[in-house]
């Protein structure tokens, strides 16, 4: 029989209600449910004292304020699971938590049917390949919105001047198959010189300077707490996880038989990316039972740079410039416009069973590296050039990949546009699309009024196809920032 209680919430005086029986326990708080499952009441084990009180007031109040108060706030509304408000019952305190989207449950007929769809179920290779139900792995562009939406939640607590201090896969709900993410357990957030940290973080995702340093007394000025650089290696070992289902650190070296000595010097230290360019020490070792973690742990098979040239910067700041200097760790926006590259290189697989569904080009013979399938077109390649003054153009690090019945948007045509939350309507409308007709590639223009090409200087009305050829230069835009596009063709 339900026991439901009824409270009023301290900030908003709201009436609260939940079923005070047979909570779920986590580290700290035992967690109750609405009976109609509009949120949870956490309450905490052990007595708040008043500076986490306060930390409360100001999470529920103004870093809530500043979160979603601001421009494209509605957006993060879904990149978070924010508390809203807070309680006491019986002598404890407890926060207010809307409850979770459905969609980061495993679905009815699943196998893990009504379980959260905690991060670890897709981080670890085992747990990927045997446990996530086929229909739930999701595909390469879906862990790459994944990505982005995390890098995105990040980065909007670092400019609102707040660290998570305990971003892991054991806080961030992932739905791979819509491309969605959240991010869970923020009561834990760090103001500097305002509110420490209460953990450490999870293992797997302290920074090295952390582990390395966590011997030391808590007010050593030597010793390192979780911070905002701090969240960026977690950040990092999150992408990566998710990407290839392998540790970045975790490899076969063997620094003492002592596990907890071991541990130390692996994460701290010593700690020394797998896929180290120049010292091989640490490659993931495989064995021959290792079946169930492949082709994840094969780093000859699916090295790091499979994900383009973006990522692999990324990845070379946080696992070999930034790994023991955190201020070079690449930011969550550099992140951010990383991922927004990439997804500009994919092609999709033919492949029907192949498990990721989607590739990144980079040039040469175009094979999936996931299933060895063979794409069958050729494939267009855009490079970038953008103007300053409407006269000359500069070249950019920038391509995209084109594939068959793909669009562009307003972003592809001016470097000024970049796809972010609190973008306009009219700025995420489709200008254009690329179609492989009658065995030509065909750009077809849509709504641009100085589509140029400037091949032949003619310009392109709209609904007008401009065909596809070796070193065609196509003007989509001669505003500033508008970008030029010379083709070439790859997987000839």
């Amino acid at each position: 029989m339900s026991n439901i209680k009824k409270v009023h919430s301290l900030l908003e005086n709201s009436l609260i209600e939940f079923n005070y029986e047979d909570p779920k326990q986590g580290a700290v708080k035992d967690v109750y449910f609405h009976p109609g499952k509009k949120y949870v009441v956490a309450f905490f084990r052990d007595p708040v004292d008043a500076n986490a009180h306060l930390r409360l007031e100001r999470l529920c109040g103004m870093y809530r304020e500043n979160i979603f108060g601001r421009e494209g706030g509605d957006y993060y509304k879904d990149l978070f699971r924010w508390p809203q408000d807070i309680v006491e019952f019986e002598g404890k305190v407890g926060i207010v938590v809307p409850f979770y989207d459905p969609k980061f449950f495993f679905p009815k007929g699943s196998d893990r049917e009504g379980s959260e769809k905690n991060g670890k179920w897709f981080a670890s290779a085992k747990n990927f390949n045997k446990n996530v139900p086929d229909s739930e792995k999701g595909t390469l562009l879906g862990f790459l919105k994944v990505c982005l939406a995390l890098s995105r939640a990040v980065a909007r607590l670092h400019a609102s001047g707040l660290a998570h201090s305990d971003l892991s896969y054991n806080n961030c709900l992932i739905d791979p198959k819509g491309g969605n993410a959240c991010v869970i357990d923020i009561d834990g957030l760090v103001v500097p010189d305002l509110f420490n940290p209460v953990v450490l973080g999870t293992p797997d995702f302290i920074a090295p300077e952390v582990v390395s340093t966590q011997h030391l007394d808590i007010d050593d000025p030597n010793r390192i707490l979780p911070n905002r650089l701090t969240d960026l290696h977690a950040l990092a070992v999150l992408i990566y996880l998710y990407l290839f289902h392998r540790h970045p650190l975790r490899g076969k070296k063997v620094h003492n038989q002592d596990d907890t000595i071991q541990e130390k010097m692996e994460m701290g230290d010593k700690a020394l990316f797998v896929e180290h360019p120049t010292d091989h020490s640490n490659r993931i070792d495989i064995q021959a039972n290792d079946k169930d973690f492949l082709p994840w742990k094969d780093t000859k098979k699916l090295p790091y740079t499979i994900m383009g040239p973006y990522l692999k910067n990324c990845f070379d700041q946080a696992f070999l410039e930034g790994l023991h200097q955190p201020t070079l760790r690449p930011t969550a926006d550099d992140w951010v416009v990383s991922l927004v590259n990439t997804c500009d290189l994919l092609l999709q697989c033919s492949n029907e069973k192949c498990v990721k569904k989607w590739f990144i080009y980079r040039g040469g013979k175009a094979v999936c590296p996931y299933c060895s399938q063979k794409y069958k077109y050729s494939v267009p390649v855009l490079d970038f050039y953008f103007t300053r003054d409407g006269k000359k153009y500069e070249k950019e690090n920038h391509k995209l990949i084109v594939f068959n019945e793909m669009y562009i948007y307003p972003w592809h045509v001016n470097k000024k546009f970049f796809p972010k939350p609190s973008m306009a309507d009219s700025e995420r409308e489709k200008v254009g699309y690329f179609s492989f007709y009658k065995d030509k590639w065909v750009f077809v223009n849509l709504t641009l009024d100085r589509l140029m090409n400037v091949t032949t200087n003619t310009l392109v009305g709209k609904n007008k196809p401009i065909y596809l050829t070796d070193g065609l230069e196509i003007s989509f835009s001669s505003e500033p920032y508008g970008r030029m596009a010379r083709v070439s063709f790859g997987n000839q």
